[in-house]
């Protein structure tokens, strides 16, 4: 896989080999990339054909990759055809499986447009889409021909999009680097360097993805805060689709949660959990979580993609810029965690 340190949209030609032509080119957009990001790139591209999806999780399912690879059949693209995606987390992880898949694999650019999808999603080859209301259960590993990063996309972006990326960049710097902790705390979020942040991000997941491509051992550490967090994303998408989490609103109160189990557990001391839950806090409006339904939040867990063996298995913090892998978590254990969350006065 090949990340662009900092490629300029003006100079975005550099993404194709004009020695080996694609026979066709299509790009994947949803009507918000369409209307904002796609109107940046469309001078600087090769000839090509655009599908437009629908925006959101709800619409990461099998219908709209049916749509996907309909266009290209009855375009006729043939295995020397590429698909270029444009957009967030979603478009990354449906475009990327549809061409991995149609003709059992064509090759695919990411040109990731959030924060989000720009220090996570389109780093590390990890494709899939949702299966019956289950997170990212269809997929599969296969790396992209190249992902174009710029972070003039993130000035398309409103403040929660924002946000919910920068859910991504905490977890990375709690897992990975506490020095870099220590600096991202000090800042407000709007006056961050970007450009910095990004490409921090993006390095270390991309030395943690190398050392561990198929997610066997330190990969692992990736998901951290997800095991909670994807379970409260996935309940309120189905429960109150009016009131979906964002990925990152979701994975902030895993953080939280999942920090202060590694707390009971005598990892995390008290002064590191609330440094992190103070931080948390400054960044994100606390999301409100009615007690009745935090067991079947966390029951959710159990179809975790982690698991195994029947045990549900996660990731804590040992200290701040480390974390240990392949941890077992009780559903009680999880059920003090958001309890704990709930009770939190900001």
């Amino acid at each position: 896989m090949i990340v662009d340190k900092y490629i300029h949209l003006e100079s975005f030609e550099k993404a194709f080999d004009k020695k080996n032509e694609y026979s066709q080119i299509a790009v994947l957009v949803d009507e918000n990339t369409l209307k904002y990001c796609y109107p940046l790139v469309a001078s600087h591209l090769p000839e090509h054909s655009l599908i437009e999806i629908e925006s959101g999780e709800k619409h990461k399912n099998i219908e709209t990759c049916q749509k996907i690879w309909s266009h290209l059949m009855d375009k006729h693209f043939d295995r020397k055809s590429l698909l270029i995606n444009l957009g967030g987390g979603v478009i990354g992880d449906m475009g990327g499986f549809c061409a991995a898949t149609y003709k059992r694999g064509i090759d695919f650019i990411q040109i990731p447009t959030t924060l989000l999808s720009q220090v996570d999603a389109s780093v590390g080859g990890k494709l899939g889409i949702d299966f019956h209301g289950f997170k990212n259960h269809i997929g599969l590993f296969c790396q992209p021909k190249q992902v174009i990063i710029d972070t003039n996309f993130l000035k398309t972006l409103p403040l929660n999009e924002l946000r919910s990326g920068f859910a991504e960049v905490i977890k990375h710097c709690l897992i990975a680097d506490g020095d870099a902790w220590n600096k991202l705390i000090i800042n407000e979020l709007e006056e961050n360097n970007w450009q910095e942040i990004v490409f921090h991000s993006v390095n270390i997941k991309s030395n943690i993805v190398i050392a561990d491509p198929k997610e066997m051992g330190l990969r692992k550490t990736l998901n951290y805060g997800h095991t909670v967090g994807h379970a409260l994303e996935t309940f309120y998408l189905e429960k109150y689709p009016s009131n979906a989490l964002l990925h990152g609103e979701a994975i902030a109160v895993g953080i939280v949660a999942e920090c202060f189990m590694a707390f009971e557990r005598g990892l995390l001391s008290e002064k590191e959990l609330k440094n992190i839950e103070a931080f948390i806090f400054k960044i994100f409006p606390k999301v409100t979580i009615f007690k009745a339904d935090i067991s079947p939040i966390i029951a959710l867990t159990l179809h975790d993609k982690k698991n195994e063996n029947g045990k549900v298995k996660g990731v804590l913090l040992e200290k701040i810029g480390k974390a240990i892998f392949d941890i077992d978590f009780g559903l009680e254990e999880m059920e003090k965690a958001l309890f704990y969350y709930t009770n939190i006065e900001k």
